[in-house]
Order: structure tokens, then C-alpha cells, then sequence
């Protein structure tokens, strides 16, 4: 199919990008399965360049009609763009590092192991007097890029996912894993920690808003990191000055225990080689000991400053940006009991809910505590409380980060990619409101 694009196009260049996935999908309510999906999908994406009038069109159906359809199409969108004097042209050929990010254990996984997992939860939040609810999924990707350039970058990738959400007639507790390999999902710690979390927020208590000390477990430092990302890792946001690192890079923007990097080569993540593009992916330090170090960059916003791409473009549309998908946060010494017992006053957070950017260049981040929030006193939790509102900046929370734990836990990234963050405490956290559960 590739060939055929190559082949079949009329432009100055072009590029073709297809994915195949196979995705399977176990979801579970009111303690028992009510939904099993398998999937298969196709999409092949076509750019066409015309000078630097580009064009892209796609299609999901892997038939020689329908690519070559969609090559027309391309070339058509394409001379009706106006000139982009910023587009560098398509990509060239590449060496890309070896990385290993599939698992055929994953990609063979079957709906009867998918069932056994999520039956450990369930048994155990009955036996507790306790719904669970969540889902199993696992992912077999296929992706190849290709253009007239003699780009050629192809890889597999799986993705296994299993969480749930426990509840009570008062309280909730959550719990996830997410890997490569479905080999390394554990459902009886799933379902023991949600289960253990939810017994423990029962009957949440009232609680005033202002500022404490507070405790992120690594689901909601994961969704902090994921906010940064989104807001201001990219170069697009960057130049156009939006983000957060606009004007600060080699500035001090969080406390010096701070650095986040994006390395889509590291296997203590979900690695990939390259980008959408097909441009190798390189490592690249975002904040280091606090302060500001770069962005990411597809071949657009770089040819912008005359650089090269990192290799992290997400589409081979320029409107879309760069994104860091790949992404982690060190780990510290010490232990989320160390932070408990070093708490005079303060609120312990399972992870956020529905969050969202109020104020990107001043990282301003507004949304909810979820599934576990308790109050700390004189160095323990002393009870549960009702969920908490919150506007705050991230980067000034990290700013008076305390403690960082050692131990750090991998977790998705929207569909692109993962996280892995440590659990944080800081001295001074605004909660600006509260709920009625």
C-alpha cells in the first residue's frame, strides 16, 4: 500500500503514514463483565507537497481504491492551501534506536485472561460488600512511515491497561496498571489496593477550603505532568508564546528537586522510535533541578528557529504542535509514609479529576480531589474527607515540593504514550472549594 502512494502520487513529495491496531476492550460494572470488544482498524494518512503547499488526507479502508482515492484527494487539498514558507520540506532517511516495546504475550492476550483479571477484582470487592467497576484492555499496533524522500521507519508496539474504580454507599477507592507486557499487570494488587483505599474513605467528612500541606500519590502528580505537557512542553505553544516556558528557558520556574524529561527510547517507559513524521525521537530535559530547559519540536516549529526536530510530532499537521508523550519525572528518597509522618496538617490526595488549564503561561490548573482524599494530622491520616475543588498553579506547587518518593509508577498518557512519576509532597496547596461527597 505504501508503494502504491509512492507510485500513484504527482506531487514534489509525499508521505504516507499507516497504522494498523488490533485493540481489545474487557469493561466491567456493578461488580460483573457487561462488555468484550475486539477491534481491528486500518488508517493510512497522506501528505502531499507542492512547493510548500501541503495537503494532507486520509483513509480507513486498505483497499487499492480507496489509497489511491485518497492520493488524489491529498494533491487536491494541497493546491488549494496557500503558501507555508515555514514548511521544510518532508523529513529524510534516518537511523532510529533500538528499542523494544511489544509483547507478544500482550498481543496475544485472551478475552479469558482479561476476564480472570478483572474476576480478582470483582470477587474481592464482593466479599467487602463493595461494587467495582473499571476495565481490561490490551493493544497490538503496527505503524510504518514512508515517503519520496526514502524515509522508511516502521515498528510494533502493544499497550495492556487495567484499572477500576471500587465503591461504597459513602466512599470510592482507584487503582491502575499500565505496561507494555500484560505479563507484569498484577489484578490481585489492582483490586486489593482500590479495595483497601475505598473501605478506608468511608463516611468522608466535612472540611474547610484553604491552603495545607498536601500529598499527590503518582496518579495525580501523572496528571499534573500531563497538564504541563498539554499546556507548555511543546515548541508550538513555546513560540507562540502561551506556554509557561515562553521567555523562561535557563529560568527558575519550580523548586530545584524538580526535573521532567521525555525520552521515547527508554524502556522504563512505552517506547517508540519515531515520531509521526518518522523523525527519530531524542531525549529531551524540560526542567532540570528546577529550572527551565527546552521544549519539544516536530520539523515545523523547528525549522521556525532553524533546528532540528526531537521527533515529536503528533500529526502531519502543522497546527497541531509538538507534544512530549514520553514523559518522566525523577524519583526522590523518600517514601509516601516518610511524607504521612513528616505532615503536621494537611490533605492526602488518591489523584485528580477532571481536570483542566484555567491560565497556561501561568500553569493555572482547575479541577477535583477523587477517590481518596483524607485529612493528616501530627504525622497520620486521622479520616477521610468529601472531595476538594482546587485553582492552583502547578508550577508554583511544585515550587515548594518537599518530598519526592523513591518509587515512581508508569501510567498512560492520554492514547499517545505514558508517565512515570513519583508521589510528591509540597509545604502549600490551595483548595478553593469543597463537595457534597
Amino acid at each position: 500500500m505504501a508503494d502504491i502512494v509512492l507510485n500513484k502520487s504527482r506531487a514534489d513529495q509525499v508521505e504516507v503514514a499507516i497504522e494498523t491496531a488490533d485493540t481489545y476492550l474487557t469493561r466491567f460494572a456493578n461488580s460483573e463483565i457487561h462488555q468484550n470488544t475486539g477491534e481491528h482498524t486500518t488508517e493510512v494518512v497522506v501528505r502531499s507537497v507542492f512547493g510548500q503547499r501541503v495537503g494532507v488526507a486520509s483513509t480507513t479502508s486498505f483497499d487499492r481504491e480507496s489509497v489511491e482515492a485518497t492520493v488524489r484527494r491529498a494533491e487536491d487539498i494541497a493546491k488549494l492551501q496557500p503558501e507555508n514558507p515555514g514548511f521544510p520540506g518532508l523529513p529524510g532517511p534516518a537511523e532510529y534506536g533500538a528499542v523494544d516495546g511489544y509483547s507478544e504475550e500482550t498481543a496475544t492476550c485472551s478475552p479469558g485472561r482479561r476476564a480472570a483479571g478483572v474476576g480478582e477484582i470483582c470477587r474481592l470487592a464482593v466479599k467487602e460488600g463493595l461494587v467495582a467497576s473499571g476495565s481490561f484492555s490490551t493493544a497490538a499496533h503496527e505503524t510504518m512511515v514512508v515517503n519520496s524522500r526514502g524515509l522508511l521507519a516502521e515498528v510494533r508496539f502493544t499497550r495492556a491497561n487495567l484499572l477500576t474504580v471500587v465503591m461504597s454507599g459513602t466512599g470510592s477507592g482507584y487503582a491502575e496498571q499500565f505496561s507494555v507486557c500484560v505479563d507484569d499487570i498484577d489484578p490481585r494488587q489492582v483490586a486489593e489496593e482500590a479495595v483497601k483505599g475505598c473501605l478506608a474513605d468511608a463516611d468522608p467528612g466535612d472540611i474547610e477550603p484553604g491552603e495545607y500541606e498536601a500529598i499527590f500519590e503518582e496518579y495525580a502528580v501523572a496528571d499534573m505532568i500531563q497538564m504541563l505537557s498539554y499546556m507548555g512542553f511543546g515548541a508550538l505553544a513555546f513560540q507562540e508564546g502561551r506556554s509557561f516556558m515562553s521567555g523562561n528557558i535557563g529560568q527558575k520556574i519550580t523548586g530545584t528537586n524538580i526535573t521532567i524529561w521525555d525520552d521515547g527510547l527508554d524502556p522504563a517507559g512505552v517506547p517508540l522510535p519515531f515520531d509521526a513524521e518518522g523523525v527519530p525521537k531524542q531525549k529531551v530535559v524540560l526542567i532540570e533541578g528546577g529550572v527551565a530547559r527546552g521544549v519539544v519540536y516536530d520539523s515545523y516549529t523547528a525549522a521556525r528557529e532553524g533546528k532540528q526536530s526531537t521527533g515529536h510530532a503528533v500529526s502531519p499537521l502543522p497546527s497541531t504542535g509538538p507534544f512530549a508523550v514520553n514523559l518522566f519525572m525523577a524519583g526522590g528518597d523518600s517514601s509516601i509514609e516518610e511524607m504521612i509522618a513528616s505532615t503536621k496538617r494537611g490533605i492526602y490526595v488518591k489523584r485528580l479529576h477532571y481536570t483542566n488549564p484555567v491560565h497556561p503561561v501561568k500553569s493555572l490548573l482547575t479541577g477535583m480531589t477523587r477517590d481518596g482524599t483524607f485529612l493528616v494530622e501530627n504525622g497520620r491520616i486521622v479520616r477521610p474527607v468529601k472531595n476538594l475543588r482546587f485553582t492552583e498553579s502547578i508550577l508554583g506547587a511544585l515550587s515548594s515540593a518537599e518530598l519526592i518518593s523513591r518509587e515512581t509508577k508508569l501510567l498512560p498518557l492520554y492514547s499517545l504514550g505514558g508517565i512515570r512519576a513519583p508521589a510528591v509532597k509540597v509545604s502549600k496547596f490551595t483548595f478553593t472549594g469543597v463537595t457534597e461527597y
